[in-house]
């Protein structure tokens, strides 16, 4: 009974938390439907598109929390990573890099990887990299600003995911970032899994104390991802009224020596889809933005995007957020000031 009690004051505190965030949901679509119908409508209808679009991995990173918390392989995955850090951050900036995420779609997988135990050095790697290039990102990149453009954001993607894998390795080693994950998210970045690892039973439906924690899980995950989601997903439809690329481009066409910290300054918190972005980018280069100043732009929306970056300050604390903005923003930089060394040269 002592569980079950505490397991429902942390349901409980956890509802509340949801009709906050709900809450807040709900007056800014009230209020749009009062001063801007329209734009009510075509928020409701954005946000429900998006949701829609990612349910698939929605679905996907929820099973998957699920199956491992039920299972008890959360605690196997942190065993098989723990103490293989740097090939790890590797590998994670390498297929980060690679995988066909975006900004947004990459959460769910995040918020999964977090909760199973994954060090958040590598998660930090993947987390990076991941919304920054993708097969068909890389097919449209080539067609709209070349093949040495779509190359170097490739390697800026991986760069971007090493240079914040190996930050993080730096700053734990500081005494940063000790217990990453916000309260009631994956309980303390695995931390239960890897000091009480839990019998593995592959077979949980057989247990109907397992099959209870997969229900449970379940629920706790989709409440927690689908309400940031919403609130992200409006946010980013209300950028996409009233920050129009015009706005962008009359900042970013002016060129110069601060082009490229300022291109990347713009870009962290900016909305802009990777593949919308593609043609703005390449009309500013045609009336004179700078190849390293693109890149910079590109590479910081793409990673910090605000709908991202909200979700991002949901599942992680504060120090962490701060970090991750910095590791993009510092990133983009520096991939754009060495694309542009690079075609100097």
């Amino acid at each position: 009974m002592t569980d079950l009690t505490a397991a429902m004051t942390g349901l409980a505190g956890r509802a509340r938390q949801t009709d906050r965030v709900w809450l807040a949901t709900a007056l800014m679509v009230a209020a749009l439907a009062l001063i801007a119908p329209g734009q009510a409508v075509d928020s409701v209808g954005f946000v429900a598109g998006n949701l829609l679009g990612i349910a698939p991995f929605l679905l996907f990173a929820i099973a998957v929390a699920a199956y491992a918390k039920a299972s008890g392989a959360d605690g196997l995955i942190a065993e098989v990573f723990r103490g293989r850090l740097v090939p790890m951050i590797v590998l994670a900036a390498v297929f980060g890099g690679l995988s066909p995420f975006c900004s947004c779609g990459v959460i769910p997988l995040i918020a999964a990887l977090l909760a199973m135990g994954v060090p958040l050095p590598a998660v930090m790697a993947f987390w990076l990299a991941s919304p920054i290039m993708d097969p068909s990102m890389f097919i449209i990149t080539t067609g709209a600003l070349g093949t040495d453009f779509a190359v170097a954001k490739t390697l800026a993607a991986v760069a971007i995911g090493l240079f914040g894998g190996f930050a993080t390795v730096g700053l734990q080693r500081l005494g940063a970032f000790a217990d990453p994950l916000r309260e009631g998210v994956g309980g303390g970045c695995g931390g239960n899994a890897v000091t009480r690892p839990a019998e593995r039973r592959w077979r949980f439906w057989q247990d109907p104390a397992r099959r209870r924690d997969f229900a449970a899980e379940a629920m706790r995950s989709t409440l927690f991802l689908t309400k940031w989601l919403t609130l992200a997903f409006l946010l980013e439809s209300l950028m996409l009224a009233y920050l129009p690329a015009e706005t962008i481009s009359g900042v970013l066409g002016q060129g110069g020596f601060w082009a490229i910290p300022t291109a990347a300054v713009i870009g962290v918190p900016a909305y802009l889809n990777g593949y919308a972005a593609l043609p703005l980018v390449a009309g500013l280069m045609d009336f004179g933005l700078t190849p390293g100043a693109a890149m910079a732009f590109l590479v910081a929306g793409g990673v910090t995007s605000l709908p991202a970056a909200i979700a991002v300050f949901a599942l992680v604390k504060r120090p962490v957020f701060v970090a991750y903005i910095g590791f993009a923003l510092t990133g983009a930089m520096l991939c754009g000031l060495a694309f542009q060394t690079y075609l100097a040269a």
